[in-house]
């Protein structure tokens, strides 16, 4: 009997499970993609991406939810962003969220969306920081704005949550619990998650 033939075909199905079993890793990890930009006459420094977690890269993820496309989910625990996509799959982003007594929770919608927006931190912001009241006016767009490169506002039926998913220029806050309660993201990924996300999308933050 001759086994080369059997071998060979042997040999195509084991490559074929394995590749089979390759992509139901993430479909692409975007590593690459924190240089420095220039946007809007800003100009936006590269992140050292090597130095973030990178569980908190920008990358597509197998997602299941009964959530439609467009919607964003919020995992505050993990520090993961999700932007749900068709397919059983999302864009996922790291994120840094609110310290202990600034958490929020809750379901809403996206409002407005902003391009290097102006930042006005809020009254009771002040009270705990009086250095900040020569912000009261609003601090104008820049690379050191704490609201970065974009932000998307969340409103509810109550109106404005005062809750913001942005940009932020500290990098290193990613995967930590240390904002006054807004979640934020690198600027590259702000930039992206803007992109895509619609004015009227769902936003849920869970905890």
């Amino acid at each position: 009997m001759n086994l080369k033939p059997f071998l060979i075909a042997a040999a195509l199905g084991l490559s074929a499970a394995l590749a089979g079993c390759a992509s139901m890793g993430p479909a692409r990890i975007f590593s690459s993609d924190y240089g420095a930009v220039k946007d809007a006459g800003y100009q936006l420094p590269s992140i050292p991406i090597s130095q973030v977690p990178r569980q908190y890269h920008r990358q597509i993820v197998p997602f299941e939810t009964k959530e439609k496309p467009g919607t964003i989910i919020v995992d505050t625990r993990e520090k993961f962003l999700y932007f749900v996509m068709e397919d059983g799959k999302a864009m996922r982003y790291g994120i840094g969220v609110g310290r202990e007594g600034f958490e929020w929770a809750g379901t809403a919608r996206i409002a407005m969306k902003r391009e290097w927006p102006t930042w006005t931190p809020p009254r009771a912001m002040i009270g705990r920081q009086p250095e900040l009241a020569k912000w009261a006016q609003g601090m104008p767009p820049g690379i050191s704005n704490p609201l970065g490169a974009r932000a998307l506002y969340l409103f509810n039926k109550g109106g404005d949550t005062g809750y913001r998913l942005h940009g932020t220029p500290e990098w290193k806050s990613i995967g930590r619990a240390m904002s006054s309660g807004c979640i934020r993201l690198i600027n590259q990924d702000i930039i992206d998650l803007y992109n895509r996300a619609e004015v009227g999308a769902k936003v849920i933050v869970k905890r």
